[in-house]
């Protein structure tokens, strides 16, 4: 392209060799029409005279009878006639028209001088739209040749007639229109050669035709030349070369042009180019960059418009830079632009992705107040901000809220919801609101798979069956996901055969099974301890030649680890191994956590020690394994160290790590250490759950210092934290130890409210405990309990009460509960008999 002015050789290579140069336009002598016996034109039709060339008396025009004349002699007289009328414009049109048809159907123009004196007439006219109606007709029929020859003619026709030096732009120009990009080039190149410029409008048309055909190299190397020639170039020309820079898939080269031609001084940048510079960099998520040249614009007196605005608003939404948004969008109302939906949704989404509900909820509320009415769009943004921080309430009013507004929420929405309610465990409203949408029709295959998945997860695998059934039902089509879940569900419940079965009926479908199928059949095997099948179903799945994963891979190791078979563990990694498998993290987290559960302290620290020589970090899971093992060996000393090793190497401390450190030093009595931990879990930020507290609870019991396990026990109440069945009957117990009956049966009282069902071990601890205490009328009491709660007494219940019954001196009681005892089925041991016997003696 910059050799495109250089030299007339190079403007053959730019013309397309399919362009027609009819035979009247050949430079050859002029000639008049083959005569009616011609050969070659003998056996043709009369050519019909164009509408409107006869009079209503059906005898020709005089137009016509003129043009008939003129075709017959040379284009002398055509030429002269047109520059005789050139100041009829009309006129000449109209005859020129008549003449142009005849010489299409066969007479020819002797030369094309005619053609460009009459462009010459039309623009001098004023008459542009008849200059560029016949300049689009006469490329598209192919009336005139080359665009070269044409600039050629339309320079030398100037000389005899009233020209206007524009009639090259019109001419420039419609060839871009058009799109012959080629041709234009072609007349750009000879017009520069004759001294002509064409005009900035003429250059951005050529330009903008080589925007939209694509032809975006070609486009900067004619700019390229223009600059080279010291052509002038508006904003407009700006605005065309950035486009063709972003459209090309060089936005960065955007920007270089618009500092060249504003810095370099020979440019004013108007609103348009600057808009179209920040939809660039909003493009390329360089909100930064955006705000510059937004303040930039800002700073030269121009107000941006409502839509630029709203591109860099959502730009820096998209990176993280709230508070910029937010300052942009008070910006944007304080120079009186309303705020739009758009601007709104997008602002939203920002606080949602954040985790800022309450300010995402507060624009809400200033919109309405607006008057502007939000969107499925809208809603959607919030409802899924509901989900991200599992406010399940709020989602569930907006989802309402949008019905109330008279939107039909799609399926994307209900799904949000559905999950929002199921990720906060409200099952009911769940489903009630996915019953609602089936009679919508709205639900589709990735509805029934959330639900099927959470079904599954948590062992409801009859409804889950039934589920599926009404997705067959419903017509919806299950995918291999929803046959994924299913079978997840069925493997977690231990039914094999069902999952075997629903696997067959899988690939019966149709349905290729991936990789997580055999995954979740593999896993299910190794729960259930049978090796050889899930070693079947490994060998099935790369004889398919689906390749097994890194957590197909970590499954069977850990399988095998958690089963103690450590020995075949090590072997299938290192066969894993050589068909390319890089153990990782959770590889080694299952070998280490195997070889502690079998005792095996010393090969958990060869393993660890090998984690390490492959350059992987050890995470918390790794070592709380240590600390587990560590404090089952009474070797807490041990399990602190690697407690420091942790918070040197700045990882985040979990709640499993701290509940297993406590739960040893509790065992060894080292409450105050254990105290000391407990406290630490408030101060890193995190909420101890139940389990911590039982494990300090069941400390206090064995040191018979229950006022601690008390105080605990007013801290869970004060806290929120619910005492489950476990802490209750330690409680209960410890109190009961120390001789607080009443408190207990308060604590039991507390227990059955909170609907927890006591069941062997709790009975057992009130019984020993009253029985403890010489309330053998009590404990006899717990044991009528124990049967309206249809929990089946021991042998060691009976052997507390007929002990008790004994020492008050009651023997027809005590040997009445041991009939019972024996009605029940239930055979007296060694504790039973001794008792017995010594009372006989």
């Amino acid at each position: 392209m910059r050799t495109l002015l250089n030299s007339s050789k190079s403007l053959a290579s730019l013309l397309p060799r399919s362009i027609h140069i009819p035979k009247h336009f050949c430079s050859s002598p002029a000639s008049a029409l083959p005569p009616s016996d011609d050969p070659n034109t003998a056996d043709e039709p009369p050519v019909p005279s164009p509408a409107g060339t006869t009079d209503t008396d059906g005898s020709a025009h005089p137009l016509q009878r003129l043009v008939d004349a003129f075709s017959i002699t040379s284009s002398k007289r055509v030429i002269d006639f047109l520059l005789r009328k050139q100041r009829q414009p009309k006129e000449a049109l109209e005859f020129f028209n008549r003449f142009q048809v005849q010489a299409a159907v066969g007479s020819g123009f002797p030369d094309v001088d005619p053609f460009c004196i009459m462009l010459h007439i039309l623009v001098r006219a004023g008459q542009l739209l008849n200059t560029r109606e016949l300049m689009e007709r006469s490329i598209r029929r192919g009336f005139i040749p080359r665009s070269s020859v044409v600039v050629d003619r339309l320079v030398e026709t100037a000389k005899r007639c009233d020209s206007d030096p524009s009639t090259f732009d019109h001419v420039l120009g419609c060839y871009a229109r058009t799109g012959r990009i080629e041709e234009a080039l072609e007349a750009f190149q000879r017009m520069v050669e004759n001294g002509i410029v064409p005009g900035i409008e003429s250059r951005n048309h050529l330009l903008i035709a080589m925007l939209r055909s694509g032809s975006f190299g070609k486009a900067r190397e004619f700019f390229e030349v223009m600059r080279a020639k010291g052509m002038t170039f508006d904003c407009y020309t700006l605005d065309i070369m950035m486009h063709v820079c972003i459209k090309g898939g060089d936005p960065k080269a955007a920007e270089v042009y618009f500092r060249e031609l504003v810095d370099g001084g020979r440019l004013k940048p108007d609103a348009l180019v600057y808009r179209t510079l920040i939809q660039s960099l909003c493009g390329q998520s360089d909100a930064k960059r955006a705000c510059e040249f937004l303040s930039e614009m800002k700073g030269v007196g121009m107000v941006p418009s409502a839509f630029v605005y709203n591109l860099v608003i959502g730009a820096c939404v998209k990176q993280g830079n709230l508070a910029e948004a937010s300052k942009l969008k008070d910006e944007m109302l304080g120079s009186g632009l309303s705020m739009n939906l758009v601007v709104a949704t997008s602002l939203l989404k920002g606080y949602c992705v954040v985790g800022d509900l309450d300010s995402a909820l507060d624009l809400l509320a200033s919109v309405l107040e607006q008057g502007i009415e939000p969107n499925n769009v809208t809603y959607c943004v919030l409802i899924q901000g509901c989900y991200r921080i599992g406010n399940a309430e709020k989602a569930y009013e907006l989802y309402c809220q949008m019905k109330e507004r008279g939107m039909i929420p799609n399926v994307f929405t209900v799904n949000s919801v559905i999950k929002c309610l199921l990720k906060a465990n409200k099952w009911k409203e769940a489903f009630d609101l996915f019953d609602e949408a089936v009679g919508s029709g709205v639900p589709n295959v990735f509805t029934y798979n959330i639900l099927m998945q959470w079904l599954g997860r948590v062992g409801r695998m009859k409804e889950a069956c039934r589920l599926w059934a009404k997705m067959e039902e419903m017509g919806v089509e299950p995918n291999v996901v929803s046959y994924n879940q299913l079978l997840f569900g069925h493997c977690v419940r231990g039914d094999l055969e069902l999952a075997a079965n629903l696997y067959t009926q899988m690939s019966q479908t149709g349905i290729k099974p991936n990789v997580v199928t055999y995954t979740i059949l593999i896993e299910g095997y190794m729960y259930k301890n049978d090796f050889n099948q899930a070693y079947d179903v490994l060998n099935t799945m790369q004889n398919m030649g689906i390749a097994c994963n890194d957590y197909t891979y970590n499954i069977v190791i850990n399988g095998l680890c958690k089963a103690g078979r450590m020995t075949e563990a090590k072997d299938m990694l290192h066969n894993f191994m050589e068909q390319g498998f890089i153990p990782n993290g959770m590889t080694y987290n299952s070998m280490v956590d195997g070889f502690i559960k079998k005792g095996m302290m010393n090969l958990a620290v060869s393993a660890y020690h090998e984690m390490l020589s492959y350059g992987i970090s050890p995470s918390v899971i790794t070592y709380t394994s240590f600390i587990v093992g560590y404090c089952k060996s009474n070797c807490t000393d041990l399990a602190l160290k690697f407690l420091n090793e942790i918070r040197r190497k700045g990882l985040q401390l979990d709640i499993p790590m701290y509940s297993a450190l406590i739960s040893g030093l509790c065992k060894e009595g080292k409450m105050e250490a254990a105290l000391d931990l407990f406290n630490d879990i408030y101060k890193v930020g995190l909420k101890p759950h139940c389990i911590i507290f039982n494990n300090l609870i069941t400390g206090y019991k064995f040191l018979n210092s229950m006022e601690g396990a008390f105080e605990l026990h007013k801290r869970m109440v004060t806290e929120g934290i619910p005492c489950d069945k476990v802490i209750y009957t330690n409680l209960i117990d410890g109190s009961l130890k120390v001789g607080k009956t009443a408190f207990a049966l308060e604590l039991y009282s507390e227990m059955i409210e909170q609907c927890h069902i006591p069941d062997e071990i709790t009975f057992t601890a009130l019984i020993h405990g009253l029985c403890l205490n010489g309330d053998i009328e009590g404990a006899h009491k717990v044991l009528d309990e124990m049967d309206k709660s249809d929990v089946r007494p021991c042998v060691k219940i009976y052997n507390k009460l007929i002990s008790g019954y004994f020492r008050k001196g009651n023997l027809e009681e005590a040997f009445q509960l041991h009939d019972e005892m024996l009605d029940r089925g239930l055979v007296p041991d060694d504790t039973t008999y001794d008792i017995l016997v010594s009372q006989k003696l």
